[in-house]
């Protein structure tokens, strides 16, 4: 059974600042467009897994993560490689941005490899200590639950962006309910991501958004 834990102390984290200050109208407005020249680099990073039913999780990961190979070298070597854990960590971290530019979270341009207002905490995996032998092979079925309810949650994710699109229109600012529920749908898919893709913790996700 998974473990139940409490969101607040979950070692994997998010936290997006809020843009406590009027949103760039113009950039909003063209936002759709601005952003295709850092997809198109986010999917040349990422490979093949875009073009392959990865889609959905956008912005949350991409499809570059290394989850096969971790997978054969927890099993057999049980082992987490240094530089697989950072390639997974940099890139979830430049798709995180890239998602919270979307979503009209901030008006910075994303970055490939500087934090900027988007916070990711992964911890490394002490793996003899912190990570089950086999485990990584059922972890993605364990977190079927999360996917259900995920799919309706990115939804309401795309329905509060467009509310958010018409009031920095017309007031310059995003409302603070709607920026929290979004950073805290992506933290969640993130946590997801986590704990059966990136597999850096066996502590199960909480339902939560905090």
């Amino acid at each position: 059974m998974p473990d139940k834990n409490n969101s607040a102390s979950y070692p994997v984290g998010l936290k997006i600042d809020y843009p406590d200050r009027d949103l760039n109208r113009l950039t909003s407005v063209f936002r759709v467009i601005l952003i295709v020249p850092i997809v198109f680099v986010l999917v040349l990073v990422s490979g093949p897994g875009w073009d392959s039913g990865h889609a959905w999780r956008f912005p949350f990961t991409a499809g570059g993560i290394l989850f096969l190979p971790t997978v054969l070298m927890l099993l057999f070597r049980w082992k987490y490689p240094r530089w697989w854990f950072d390639w997974n960590l940099n890139l979830t971290g430049f798709s995180l941005r890239v998602g919270a530019y979307f979503f009209l979270l901030t008006d910075g341009y994303p970055s490939t490899d500087e934090e900027q207002t988007v916070h990711l905490t992964v911890p490394y995996p002490d793996v003899t200590k912190e990570l089950k032998v086999g485990l990584p092979l059922v972890k993605w079925f364990l977190a079927i639950p999360h996917y259900f309810v995920l799919v309706f949650l990115i939804i309401g994710v795309y329905g509060a962006v467009i509310i958010s699109w018409f009031a920095i229109l017309f007031t310059g600012r995003y409302p603070r309910g709607l920026f929290d529920f979004v950073v805290g749908v992506m933290r969640w898919a993130v946590r997801v991501s986590a704990y059966a893709f990136i597999l850096v913790t066996d502590v199960y996700p909480p339902f939560s958004l905090d």
